[in-house]
């Protein structure tokens, strides 16, 4: 494995985790399909810029430049920039924001200073001050079950409107990313099957290589470099 990985929770309303990696050799990797906003501020070469991304709805082969520094912002799911929905931004159509210096960037008018391990929060907080990221409360209700005020077309809407995917693709996403640490935990093919809750062995297969870019077996082998990957539980 070429990129090295390191990731901590937050306790923030807006962040679901904060992480950073590094490249020690350039190479291809799978960028394994994901649910979330990020924000990515990545260092190369003397360059430093931020970038915003969508989520992932399939698996892709990317590549990767050697001796590279990332840092990631991992939003909770229905966090969102209003200037910058989750959907304009989906399957890599990312926005990398213009620099206003060497440590700032422009945003709204206003440059900002790059965030970093350590102060991401402080910086995302400052955000949510200025109006410039929110929380759509619609996506809390239809993770966690409980009844809405809205309708359910308008819920749908909602949850759309803030992930950029729909609730149905979200438990795709999750359900392939939770069976493929179960692999790579050393829990059988049939077993994982049962896990995640796929119909038959044919049935994770088929979504697995569409969204992990991989078959169980090669996940096994664990012969490939797959993008941020994190232990998860499977959605309700």
């Amino acid at each position: 494995m070429f990129i090295l990985f390191e990731d901590r929770l937050s306790d923030s309303p807006f962040v679901e985790r904060v992480w950073c990696c590094h490249s020690e050799c350039g190479g291809a990797f799978l960028s394994v399909a994901a649910s979330n906003f990020e924000m990515a501020v990545t260092q190369h070469r003397g360059r430093i810029f931020l970038t915003l991304r969508g989520p992932e709805t399939k698996a892709t082969t990317l590549d990767c430049p050697a001796e590279g520094e990332w840092l990631g912002i991992r939003f909770k799911l229905g966090t969102f920039m209003p200037r910058f929905l989750p959907g304009s931004l989906r399957d890599h159509r990312d926005r990398t924001l213009p620099d206003a210096a060497s440590r700032s960037f422009w945003l709204n008018g206003s440059a900002w200073q790059y965030p970093d391990f350590d102060n991401a929060e402080t910086f995302v907080k400052r955000l949510a001050k200025a109006g410039l990221i929110l929380r759509e409360s619609a996506v809390d209700e239809a993770l966690q079950g409980q009844p809405q005020a809205l309708s359910v077309r308008s819920a749908q809407r909602h949850f759309l409107r803030a992930t950029g995917i729909t609730h149905a693709a979200f438990r795709q996403i999750e359900r392939a990313r939770y069976a493929t640490n179960l692999l790579k935990e050393g829990v059988s093919i049939l077993d994982a099957v049962h896990l995640a809750g796929y119909f038959d062995q044919a049935h994770l297969t088929r979504s697995l290589k569409y969204l992990i870019g991989q078959t169980p077996a090669k996940i096994i082998q664990g012969d490939r470099q797959l993008s941020f990957l994190y232990k998860t539980q499977p959605p309700r």
